[in-house]
């Protein structure tokens, strides 16, 4: 049979339910989708590949799924660093009224999917201004981008849509997109509920539920938030939100880091997912979210970077490394494991996206996003275990190849769809260093 590309001789790491790793192992692709998953010896007789991989001495596993970032954000890098998160946001929303713009938004995208892509990182949730700007610039790269209309009611929106005229607008977006492609869903994006009233707040879930989408929100990232929420409402962002019937498993909730018991079982009750953000909470005080109390209460967490302003990087192998590190500092080296990381950043965050029947693990019928990692390198010496290999050594450079949608975006660490260094002077230009 001929396919469009076979990807063999690595360790693959599939991610599906039973942790299956198929050493030796290749992935056949045709047309955006994975074939067949399997020994290279018997995929390489069966199958006849336009383009061909080969992953000897590499680990071969599904692209890295960012469930929370603002990516455009790039653009802010390492201008509000070292503040409380009140601070950090009093400094951004006043930025981002001078400085966004479509064209700057688009600029700024290019230079956070150029860097994803480098990361090993084949799709994002992505919360931020201008969406229409951000999915055509990553539309134009081949990368896999979950965006939507963002509704947050201050005086200056940064796209001058004001509160009121922003349901009818978002009607109309979510309408025009009409049937969802292979690997993605409509969003929307509600920024928090200190930014937005209760009515609001339901209002757009009602919005999102109407059109089948996910509702994204940030909810309890510190005690000055919920405290602040308490004042205004009279409730907890997440006990607000239960009681007015919004969370539920169309639901992702970003950071969720102060969070009380009943908190933990309302979000567990509702089939709520958490996209957990542990370089953005711990660079910005925030504290450290309860994970392995969520995860014991079954709750879906997948894992998030948040922007480049806030963690600095789109690192997620950074990420992964501070989930499966910090949460064993109340004592426990089991709280999170090595191989839970990993499956943060891939199947369990295509859970949490409502993708999992089609993203986040290297499966016959799912979409064919993956990465190559390159083995070669001496802090990745010997190879005892893949799962501490990638949660507490590897890097992002380490990233060899990265395929989304059955499309190599990037090959022996060339990337194939940008021209980087035109991406790097668009940016010189908004915000020389």
């Amino acid at each position: 049979m001929n396919i469009d590309l076979l990807v063999h001789g690595g360790d693959v790491l599939t991610m599906d339910d039973a942790g299956t790793v198929v050493h030796g192992g290749a992935v056949a692709v045709h047309e955006g989708e994975i074939v067949a998953v399997g020994p290279a010896e018997e995929l390489c007789t069966r199958f006849t590949a336009e383009e061909s991989v080969d992953a000897q001495g590499c680990l071969v596993l599904p692209g890295l799924i960012n469930t929370h970032t603002h990516l455009a954000m790039t653009l802010l890098r390492g201008r509000a660093d070292d503040v409380t998160l009140q601070g950090f946001l009093e400094r951004v929303i006043k930025w981002e009224a001078e400085l966004l713009t479509p064209k700057n938004v688009a600029a700024a995208v290019r230079l956070a999917v150029a860097e994803s892509i480098r990361a090993g990182v084949t799709s994002a949730l992505d919360m931020y201004w201008f969406h229409e700007a951000a999915e055509q610039a990553a539309r134009e790269a081949g990368w896999r981008l979950h965006s939507g209309p963002t509704f947050m009611d201050v005086p200056d929106p940064a796209d001058g849509i004001a509160y009121e005229d922003r349901l009818s607008w978002a009607r109309r977006d979510l309408a025009a997109r009409g049937t969802a492609r292979p690997g993605h869903r409509p969003a929307l994006f509600a920024h928090s509920a200190y930014t937005l009233s209760p009515g609001q707040l339901t209002d757009i879930a009602a919005l999102a539920r109407e059109f089948g989408a996910l509702l994204h929100l940030h909810a309890a990232e510190n005690a000055t938030e919920v405290a602040t929420v308490e004042v205004r409402h009279g409730k907890r962002p997440v006990e607000l939100l239960d009681s007015l019937g919004i969370l539920g498993p169309d639901v992702l909730l970003a950071h969720a880091v102060d969070l009380t018991g009943p908190e933990i079982a309302a979000l567990a009750r509702t089939g709520t997912s958490v996209a957990h953000c542990p370089v953005s909470n711990l660079k910005l005080g925030c504290g450290i979210a309860p994970v392995p109390r969520l995860l014991g209460a079954g709750v879906t967490v997948g894992l998030g970077t948040d922007g480049a302003v806030s963690s600095n990087t789109l690192d997620m192998l950074g990420a992964v490394r501070q989930a499966a590190l910090v949460h064993k500092a109340g004592g426990d080296p089991t709280a999170v494991g090595a191989e839970q990381a990993v499956r943060m950043a891939t199947i369990e965050g295509a859970r949490a996206l409502g993708l999992a029947d089609q993203l986040g693990s290297l499966e016959a019928g799912k979409r064919a996003d993956l990465i190559v990692l390159d083995l070669g390198a001496p802090h990745l010496r010997p190879l005892h275990d893949p799962w501490s290999t990638l949660a507490y050594a590897a890097h992002s450079a380490d990233v060899r190849d990265t395929v989304v949608d059955g499309r190599l975006l990037m090959r022996d660490r060339g990337l194939r769809t940008l021209d980087e260094g035109a991406v790097l002077a668009d940016l010189e230009i908004l915000a020389p260093g």
